[in-house]
């Protein structure tokens, strides 16, 4: 009979929280489950269920739509069953017991998983964050400062690729081979990154039919180019910046997946950064093996310039920017 301390370890480590979840009526939601983390939804209660590398304990973020967008820390099947369910520790160690002492009838009915790969508490808060968040097709910031017309926001290829949060920012995803990693978050005056996650890259919707990939540094500027420039079969992905080493790889995928004879267009800064970062995309391309694809630069006439600056410029006298201040 293991102590009371290493019971509880073993309810942490050996319960799948998923079955757990499973048996009280919890059921997936595989389009926003990924091998890192699983969401799972119980009429308003949804959480986000993974598996901490720290220690090997099976953790949960709830989240919560209203203020603050998660409404728990990572906790574990201890904290799962005393919220949902209540009583002492006790009565917690007998709800549990059975599905670690072979006792559980019912165990073998409950739903298959695929093991999850170990992953860190940030990023799963930043998934339950993200959980939380809504997708727009209008948002007053980035209509009326940052001059990006609602017909580019409610366009297909965007769709859910803007989100916004509890607070009003506008939020845009960051994902990379195992889903979302982290969040750009703008505002007026305000550029925050999703402390705990990691850049991967914002991308717009993928078309059968695409014949080009548009990369720019921010996610306002990929926007902000496809409303002056209308390349109707492009997809856009941003870096959200200076390049990350974990970006390579996932530039060079997105580079591979264009069709034979594709364009790929550096819709980069006019600046000394644009220009560093143009040199690192090239080199990117330069790896590829064949497939005819086309590399070409495309940057704002004004040296300092980004996209957005020039957007706004373009409509400066028609009254839809409301601060004509350059923003971050």
């Amino acid at each position: 009979m293991p102590s009371r301390t290493a019971e509880l370890e073993i309810f942490k480590t050996e319960i799948d929280l998923r079955l757990y979840a499973a048996s009280q009526g919890y059921e997936i939601n595989r389009k926003k489950s990924y091998g890192t983390s699983t969401v799972m939804v119980n009429g308003a209660d949804i959480v986000v269920i993974g598996k901490n590398a720290a220690n090997g304990h099976f953790i949960y973020w709830q989240v919560d739509a209203g203020e603050g967008g998660i409404a728990n820390d990572a906790e574990s099947i201890i904290d799962f069953v005393q919220q949902r369910k209540g009583g002492s520790l006790g009565e917690v160690r007998k709800e549990l017991r059975p599905w670690v002492n072979g006792s559980l009838s019912y165990r073998h009915q409950q739903p298959s998983f695929a093991p999850l790969k170990p992953t860190t508490k940030d990023l799963m808060k930043v998934q339950a964050e993200y959980e939380a968040s809504t997708p727009v097709t209008s948002h007053a910031y980035l209509e009326q400062e940052r001059g990006i017309p609602a017909a580019v926001l409610a366009d297909t290829r965007f769709v859910d690729r803007i989100r916004t949060d509890w607070r009003g920012n506008a939020i845009f995803p960051h994902i990379n081979t195992e889903g979302v990693c982290g969040l750009e978050k703008k505002n007026t005056a305000f550029t925050s990154f999703s402390s705990g996650g990691t850049k991967g890259l914002w991308c717009s919707r993928t078309r059968e039919g695409d014949t080009a990939l548009v990369i720019a540094e921010t996610a306002i500027d990929a926007l902000s180019h496809y409303a002056l420039k209308k390349f109707e079969n492009a997809r856009y992905i941003s870096t959200g910046g200076a390049l990350s080493p974990a970006q390579h790889d996932l530039i060079k995928r997105a580079m591979e997946k264009m069709a034979d004879g594709s364009q790929i267009v550096l819709a980069l800064d006019h600046d000394e950064g644009g220009d560093k970062l143009a040199d690192r995309l090239t080199a990117i391309f330069g790896e590829m093996e064949g497939g005819g694809r086309v590399l070409e630069e495309d940057r704002p006439s004004s040296p300092g310039d980004d996209w957005n600056d020039a957007l706004r410029a373009s409509v400066s006298n028609s009254g839809l920017v409301s601060d004509p201040s350059p923003n971050p």
